[in-house]
């Protein structure tokens, strides 16, 4: 499939999102560090220990997003965007936001067993939510994918599966004890 350039600004427009985007994923780790040293100062000592763990699987689950919808979504689903729109900024502009939509998505383990760490979802509460979450999934499916059906079930199904993911590892690491909030205070 060729690409067109159409627009009088596109040739312009596609190395700049691509080096964009690049320059995001390459400053991820230090934008997620500037985070956690802005929020760090109102954590406990046993939250605090969550940081390095934090950035390393968070960039590396964005990362493995990525990977995922380059290798798998685009294999499947790249002629029915070249149909669609022949047109090389509105492939990119579609392809960089899929990009940021699957890495968003990989990142579901990381916040569910953070919510539970920090003590904001306990499992229970996490598992009462399961309903809403698989619903969830497939509504920013619609949104963020082409209006074909393969796309949306290979953004919510691995959104559904990296929740259950997240239980999982909740279930195994995460907080057990809901009334150790006084310990907390006395160790800052």
């Amino acid at each position: 499939v060729k690409l067109l350039a159409t627009g009088v600004v596109a040739p312009f427009m596609v190395p700049l999102k691509v080096t964009l985007f690049a320059a995001f994923v390459v400053a991820l780790p230090y934008v997620l560090y500037q985070l956690w040293a802005y929020i760090a100062p109102a954590l406990y000592r046993r939250e605090k220990r969550l940081a390095l763990p934090v950035i390393i699987s968070s960039v590396v689950m964005f990362a493995v997003g990525m990977a995922y919808c380059y290798f798998i979504v685009f294999g499947m689903v790249f002629k029915f965007i070249a149909g669609f729109s022949p047109d090389i900024d509105s492939y990119f502009s579609f392809v960089l936001t899929m990009f940021f939509a699957f890495g968003i998505t990989f990142e579901v383990p990381i916040l569910v067993v953070v919510l539970n760490r920090v003590g904001v979802a306990s499992y229970e509460k996490l598992v009462k939510a399961r309903p809403f979450i698989i619903v969830g999934a497939f509504v920013l499916a619609a949104i963020f994918t082409p209006p074909d059906v393969l796309s949306q079930l290979l953004l919510a199904i691995p959104l559904v599966v990296l929740f259950e993911v997240g239980l999982l590892c909740v279930r195994m690491f995460g907080r057990r004890d809901e009334g150790n909030d006084d310990d907390d205070e006395e160790e800052s």
